[in-house]
């Protein structure tokens, strides 16, 4: 999960700082380009076998239910709310 402790993160620190000065990321192709690129930076210094490979891209699905579970979700159930459930 993207929950590291505060002395792992404290690694990122410029990263983070870059990120707070982009003032949008336009589009989903924007926002696939800087993902993928950062997929890249970590299988630079990997070698590319399959465990290696699946780390990766699993971090960016944990990073994806992540978001769904505190973003998307919330929105659902306030749709849920708001127009009632379905019903057949």
């Amino acid at each position: 999960m993207p929950y590291i402790n505060k002395d792992q993160r404290s690694k990122y620190v410029t990263f983070s700082l870059y990120l707070e000065t982009l003032d949008e990321i336009e589009n989903k192709g924007d926002l696939e380009f800087l993902v993928f690129s950062l997929m890249k930076k970590y299988m630079k210094t990997r070698e590319a076998r399959y465990s290696t490979l699946h780390d990766c891209t699993y971090a960016i699905q944990h990073c994806a239910d992540e978001f769904r579970r505190r973003f998307l979700d919330k929105r659902e159930d306030e749709a849920l709310k708001n127009n009632g459930k379905i019903t057949i």
